[in-house]
Order: C-alpha cells, then structure tokens, then sequence
C-alpha cells in the first residue's frame, strides 16, 4: 500500500463523536485537543492521521526551524530575529507523531551542552514539539507515556511554548499545535490530573450494526487495494469538508457567547460538581466552536449541552476507578433550570416571515447542511445512510457512548445483592461474591534496595529525575550535565591546552553525567485467598476492601498490578501482570469464595508469574502481597509444600508482605509462620491502616536480605 495516501477523513463510518470532537478542535484549537479512549481496532489512529490534510496550509518564514509565520514571526525564535514581511513560503500542515518510548530530549529538543560550555554557543536541535507547531501532535498509547513526558507535553499545549532548561542554558520556541492523544483504557489510565488538560475525551467502541461494519470492512478493502483510486473517489468530500473547516475558523471570532449561555455553562459544571475553572473554559470555548461550525453567530442551548458531554466526563472523576461519564438526563434538567432561571434570557426575534425558534433551541436539529446539530459532511451515494455522513450532537450506542454517571458496581463497591443473613453455607460450597469493604489509606511498602526500573512513586531507585546522587562518565550522549564535577575533571588540563582568555577549554572527556535517585514503579502481585475459610466469618468484604486500597496506592505509585486467587483444589491467574489497574479491582469486585485452601497453589502459579516477567522486564522489581489467615489445607501434605513455596521465593529475593487476615480471640498466628518462610513482613488488616502504623516500611524493608541490598 502507497504510503503517499491517507484514509480519507470523510471515509469513515460511524464514529460521530469522534469526528466532531477533531473537526471542532481543527476550528478553535484553543478547545485544547482531545483524548479518544476506546477498544483497538475502532479507527482511533485512522481518524486523526486523517484530519491534517482537512487543516488549512501554513505559511512559514523560509529556513525557520520552528515553522514561524511571516506575518507574526515569534519574536523569541531561536533562528531569528526574522524581519517582518520577511520570505516565506508555504506548506501543508503537519502530523508529527511522538513515540510512546521517546526520550525527553526527542520531545523538547536537544542542547549541546559541549558547545555551550567550551564555546558560549547555545546550539539547540528542534524536538518534536518544534515541528507540530501550527499542527497536529499525535501521541497513540497517550496512557502509556512516561509522566514527565506528558507533563512537558501539556504544558507546552497550555502555554503555546516549549522551554528547556539545561545547567542554566535555556531556549524557548513557540509550539502551538492541536494535540490529539488515544488510549485502551485496557491497558490502564491516565492519572485524573492529565485528563483534565485534554479539552474534550471521546469514548469509541466498534458498531454493533451488522450493515454498518460491513460497510467498513468494504472500504478498507477498496482503500488497501487501490489507494489512489479510493482517496479519488472521496477527493469532493473531502475539499467540501476542508472549505467548511475554514469558513467555520474564519466565522469564529464573530461568534457571541452571551450571558444567557454563559450562566448555562456555569451552572453545569456547579451541577456536576466539577473541580476548578478549566472546565467552565472549555465548554465555553466548545461551545462557539460548535456554533461556528454550524454557520451560527450566536451560541445556542444545543451548543452548551453537546459541549458538556465532550468536555465534562472525564472531568467527572472522583475516584481512580470510576468510568467517565455524564447522567444526560441529569444535564438535560440543568439545562432547563437553568433556563427557568434566567428572564433575561429571551429568544431572538426572529426575521420577518420566519417561524420563532424553540425557546431551549430545539428546532430541527439540523445545520445549514441539514446534518445533524450543524455538523457533519456530505456523503457519496455509495454510502449513504450508513451513519457516515452527519455529525448528530446526541451520541449513539455504537458510537461509544459514555457510560452513565458514577462507576460501575464492579468498580464502586456497590453490593450486588444480599450477602448476609439466613443460614451459613458449608465452607466447601462456593459462594456468591461480596461487596468489597471501604477503601482506605495503607502504610507504604516498598522494595528494599536501589533498583533501576522505570519511574514512579513506590522504591527507591536510579532514575533520569530526582536528587543528584553524584557523577559519571556518560555512556552514549550525554543527558544530565553535573556541572561541578565537569568542571572538576577539565581544570587540571587548562594550561597543557592552551587556556588564554576567561573561557574554560572542555572536551569530551571531560564530561560528567550526573546520577539521580528518585522513586521507581514496581510489580505489586497479589495472592489472594478466596477460601472457605476466609468467607466463614464474613472476611471477605474486609480483606477485598484491604486489597482495594493497597490496589489505589498501586495507581497513585505507578505500579503494574497482576492477581492470582486460590481456592478449591487450584490457583488461577485473575489478571496478568497490567497497568490497568482498574482492571484488577473488577476483577477482585468479582471474586467468589468457597472451598478448600490451596496455598502452596497460590504461592507456585505466583512463582511462575513473576518468573515469565522477570524475563520480559528485567529492571521491573516485584513486590509479592499475599493476603490470607496462613490456613493450608488443599492438596497433599499442604503445610509441607506451602512452606517449599514460599522458600522458593525467599530464594530469589522476591519482597513479600503477608497480611494477616486472621480474626477473633484465638489466633494461630499461621501468617505470620508464612511471612518468615518468605522472608517477608507480616501485617494485620488494621495494621494495614495508613493511621495505626508508623514503621510499617522500615519492618518491611530492614530484615537481613534488605540490608544485604542495600
């Protein structure tokens, strides 16, 4: 297939949210991008890699690095000053991707620390943010991206600038750009901070129309076999759609927001209870966007409420396992209200001869295209009445709606029936899964020693950012100048080099790379007893909900999480090692209870786990969390094997923490056995407790292995 063709924008089926939210973000990129989360396969990277060659041409002062315009050159552009009026030159616009394993320096650009040291030059080679500038910054697997480089990326998006500072050299250059981020939820979150900085998120989910799909699947096939004969086919539609981007920018600045749906808007994010003022902002900004779009110079009620089911869900978020989503019957009331509210609110006298307009701005729906609620493009007769056409404001069910508001019961909590009363079960009889109990804070525990995986929040580690730890000789290019000792290393030599004036004559060999210590991500994998004898007393809610707070702290710490279960006569691994971490809480939300207690099972299928991921991520420390009363009691000789299981484990240093969920008056103390046997820590649930425990990470920690390690 030539790669000299793209999937034309107007080509793809379905999907109208997301193509609203781009499109609305090509009129006003002050919008602030969008985040597309959705399954794989539903024409997330399609649909953006599609939609620069909708966005109008740039002109560009000839031999700019940084893509100034002639008209307005960036009076701080590293290759200026430019004069004004200066030659220029156009160009189409772009679609620079940024790789989910790029390095900080291919994102802001690169100073040669060298040059400035030895010679006082600021020699500074454009990142990537340097060439989206005035376009599209595309970043696939946005939620797999190390958090400092997101936060580099969103700050340069809110800013429209990008700064990098190295040793006291800086350089700053404009970088405006329309930033465009998809994810799999599947494959764990963004933190709630990091969606905010999105403008509007979309949720996309594959058709479950039969006509619809197959109308896809045709069009990917005519396209893969012939591109240039189907991007030909769609070449109207697309220069259709691409003058009405540009009439729709063109009409932005005379849109009017008027106080009528400047109180809506406010009212909304009061209602929703939306934290901060950047919600208010966007839905402003969208709104006029959408009114723009629709060939209007007034924004409508239509206008505020499809603003607010792009902008508003995941702003809705109050809690790391909720799913974004907006109650629209919720939204719709607000509205009303809000509208009941205002007097002064009245609709426009209409033009004469013409019918008054509804007073909430319902009329027909339809634009000045007839698409509905004034968007969308024209559609060849090949596929008309595919959904492919018009950009309704209402989401469908197949085009990814969000789910309602609040989590699902899997994720909140929420009992999913009576657990209690009536007569007990035998322990041997599987159970019905319980309601996990209220999460709370837990103590920290972490890895002992210095590891060196990738960053996050839980052990300590060597890492690019952090307290300086002291220097090195750079192996490969140097990242981290420590000034002192390169100053240290090149004294010795100034006279033998010729020195004669102020400046200090470095070379290479004189560079010093500094090294830091920060905080890593680890693999916390937990066993889980899902025993007969944990549900006979009721445990089970609290020890889920112990698990589901140490599961939150393996979110707010970066950490991969798996969870293996045993019970009856086996273990299973509930959920492979995953950064989702939600992913793991439903699945513990899930979990049934009954039987024997195969502990030495859940010991050996976690000694398998951990040894496959040891092999795919060698850096990636593991942290073992089993959770039991230390009861053996499935399979032959279990007590024996149990303890051959875990001394596996305390053969490969593996941390372990036991929490003890053995309660009432009279306690075998058999965790704990199984804590020395790993030698690991044992906790009790309420010693867990962020409240009841003050050295819970120095137990954790300082045992014979840990100080060795260290």
């Amino acid at each position: 297939m030539s790669t000299s063709f793209r999937y034309p924008f107007t080509a793809i089926v379905g999907q109208d949210d997301l193509r609203l939210a781009l499109l609305l973000n090509a009129v006003s990129p002050a919008v602030g991008g969008v985040l597309v989360r959705g399954e794989k396969g539903t024409a997330k990277s399609t649909a953006v890699r599609a939609l620069a060659a909708l966005l109008p041409a740039v002109r560009t002062v000839e031999g700019c690095r940084f893509s100034c315009d002639p008209a307005a050159p960036d009076p701080g552009c590293p290759d200026g000053p430019h004069p004004a009026d200066g030659p220029g030159g156009e160009r189409a616009a772009r679609m620079v991707e940024l790789p989910v394993g790029a390095s900080e320096d291919r994102l802001v650009g690169a100073l040669d620390i060298e040059r400035a040291l030895a010679e006082g030059v600021k020699a500074f080679e454009p990142g990537l943010l340097a060439d989206a500038h005035r376009g599209i910054l595309y970043v696939d697997e946005v939620n797999l991206l190390h958090d400092h480089l997101i936060d580099l990326l969103l700050d340069a998006a809110a800013m429209g600038a990008s700064y990098v500072e190295r040793e006291g050299v800086s350089v700053r250059h404009a970088a405006r750009f329309l930033l465009v981020g998809t994810m799999n939820p599947e494959e764990g979150e963004l933190r709630p901070q990091l969606l905010d900085r999105f403008g509007l998120t979309v949720e996309v989910a594959a058709s479950r129309e039969p006509g619809q799909r197959v109308e896809v699947v045709r069009r990917r096939l005519a396209f893969e076999d012939d591109p240039a004969a189907f991007a030909g086919r769609w070449a109207g539609e697309e220069a259709g759609l691409r003058e009405r981007v540009a009439a729709a920018r063109a009409l932005l600045p005379q849109v009017r927001l008027g106080d009528g749906a400047l109180r809506r808007v406010a009212a909304v994010c009061a209602a929703f209870e939306v934290d901060g003022m950047r919600g208010d902002l966007v839905m402003a900004r969208t709104a006029t966007a959408l009114a723009a779009w629709a060939g209007r110079t007034e924004v409508a009620v239509e206008d505020v409420r499809q603003a607010a089911l792009l902008a508003l869900p995941h702003r809705r978020r109050r809690n790391p396992f909720d799913a974004p989503g907006l109650d629209e019957e919720k939204l719709d009331e607000v509205l009303r209200d809000a509208a009941d509210d205002d007097p002064e609110d009245e609709p426009p006298t209409p033009p004469e001869g013409q019918a008054p307009q509804d007073p909430d701005g319902d009329d027909d729906g339809r634009g000045p295209d007839g698409g509905g609620g004034g968007g969308g493009q024209p559609d060849p007769g090949d596929g008309a009445g595919d959904g492919s056409g018009g950009l309704p404001p209402q989401r469908t069910e197949d085009s990814g709606a969000p789910a309602p508001e609040g989590a699902p019961e899997a994720l909140t909590g929420a009992e999913p029936g009576d657990s209690g009363g009536g007569t007990p079960r035998p322990a041997s009889a599987e159970q019905r899964a319980v309601a996990a109990g209220e999460p709370f804070r837990t103590k920290v525990l972490s890895v002992p020693g210095l590891g060196a995986g990738a960053a996050g929040r839980r052990s300590r580690a060597r890492t690019e950012h952090g307290r300086t730890t002291g220097a090195t000789r750079p192996e490969g290019a140097l990242t981290k100048l420590h000034l002192t000792a390169t100053v240290r290393a090149a004294a010795p030599h100034q006279r033998a080099r010729g020195r004669s004036g102020r400046g200090l004559v470095v070379r290479r060999d004189d560079l010093r790379q500094a090294t830091r210590e920060g905080r890593e991500g680890n693999l916390v994998l937990f066993v889980v007893d899902a025993s007969g004898s944990m549900a006979a007393r009721k445990r089970m809610g609290a020890v889920k909900g112990a698990v589901l707070s140490l599961l939150l702290d393996a979110y707010q710490r970066r950490d991969k999480v798996g969870l293996v279960t045993f019970r009856g006569r086996e273990a299973e691994v509930a959920l492979p090692p995953t950064s989702s971490v939600d992913a793991a809480a439903a699945r513990l939300q899930a979990l049934p209870t009954g039987g024997r207690t195969p502990l030495a099972a859940g010991l050996l299928k976690a000694h398998d786990v951990l040894r496959v991921e040891r092999l795919r991520d060698a850096t990636r420390r593991p942290l073992l969390v089993v959770v039991t009363d230390g009861r053996a009691t499935g399979g032959p000789e279990p007590v024996a094997l149990t303890a051959r299981a875990a001394r596996l484990h305390a053969a490969e240093a593996t941390a372990s923490v036991v929490v003890d969920c053995e309660t009432g008056p009279v306690r075998l103390g058999l965790a704990g056995e199984l804590a020395r046997e790993l030698r690991g820590t044992a906790v009790t649930l309420d010693e867990l407790r962020a409240e009841a425990l003050t050295g819970l990470v120095k137990d954790v920690t300082d045992h014979p292995r840990a100080r060795r390690a260290a």
